[in-house]
């Protein structure tokens, strides 16, 4: 499935975005919490990959902060200096229905920490409400447009309605990011509110005629529809009892970008010449990641050794 072998010796993977405490409610039991935030769990699920990772974020000196900043040390994922502040951390209500589908209330604020990001990076990657929300989505967009040139830069837009603002503006900064970006990926309800009406393979055709290098629509069930250049694949889901659906979108981002750090795809992207055969391996791997996910309560993405056995 996955190619076995290591990442170069200079690999490192910049995360930038929100980390907060995501409080669960499930039906019949007493509420859990757990850290969460989508760039965060990507940044989690990189270190537990074993890629060398470093998460920049906003989270208080609180118990909530401590809870966060011992999951990301668990993986092994480095919190830049100057991500823990004065403000409280930010927190998210997932409330599961029967299917296991989670729906969120936020209480958050973010807002990036005055310190120079570290250099090289083999890739940055950015996501959600962190590329939307000011004052820190400008701090997001800046790192982009300033990276140096060989940066593999990825991009999940994991649109939240309720708390980005209108759609006309949603849809604008989405599309000013992803212009700048080699690798984005969005689910089908993220292309469903984008762009109301227009089918998937459209949405995909017209992000690569954009720019964009990999483009990805993950559909839950129904698997992923992946497009590179000239070539797209589509590909069923692995097959697997759904626990919960938390943390499933991150999951499959962070098991594409180790997929293409180990697969020796990073230069094709960069270059936008990825191939068919790699397209559709990346995707599987990202697939599988996703899949491990679900079956299990909560955003705990899978190890190298757990993804190699699948």
């Amino acid at each position: 499935m996955t190619p076995d072998h290591s990442f170069a010796a200079n690999t490192r993977a910049l995360v930038i975005g929100e980390a907060l405490i995501d409080i669960v409610r499930r039906p019949g039991a007493e509420p859990v919490s757990h850290a969460g935030g989508s760039p965060m769990n990507v940044a989690y699920g990189l270190g537990r990959l074993g890629v060398p990772t470093t998460l920049v974020t906003q989270i208080g000196a609180d118990a909530f902060g401590e809870i966060i900043a011992g999951h990301l040390t668990a993986a092994g994922v480095d919190l830049l200096d100057g991500s823990v502040g004065g403000s409280a951390t930010s927190s998210a209500t997932a409330t599961i229905d029967q299917a296991g589908a989670a729906s969120y209330d936020f209480d958050l604020r973010w807002e990036l920490p005055v310190r120079p990001l570290p250099t090289p990076c083999t890739l940055i990657h950015t996501g959600s409400i962190a590329a939307i929300l000011q004052p820190g989505a400008r701090a997001v967009h800046t790192a982009f447009t300033t990276a140096p040139a060989g940066t593999l830069l990825s991009y999940d837009p994991n649109v939240r309605p309720g708390i980005m603002g209108s759609r006309d503006d949603v849809v604008r900064a989405v599309e000013d990011l992803a212009a700048v970006a080699h690798v984005v990926k969005m689910s089908d309800e993220d292309a469903a509110w984008l762009y109301p009406g227009r089918g998937l393979d459209q949405i995909a055709r017209d992000y690569v005629a954009a720019g964009v290098a990999l483009f990805a629509i993950t559909r839950g069930g129904d698997g992923a529809l992946l497009r590179a250049g000239g070539a797209t694949t589509e590909l069923a889901a692995h097959p697997v009892t759904v626990v919960d659906t938390i943390g499933a979108g991150d999951s499959f981002m962070s098991g594409l970008l180790y997929a293409i750090l180990v697969g020796d795809t990073t230069e094709s992207i960069l270059q936008n010449t990825l191939g068919a055969a790699a397209l559709g391996l990346v995707g599987q791997t990202a697939l599988a990641s996703a899949a491990i996910t679900v079956s299990r309560a909560g955003a705990t993405p899978p190890t190298v050794a757990e993804l190699l056995a699948g």
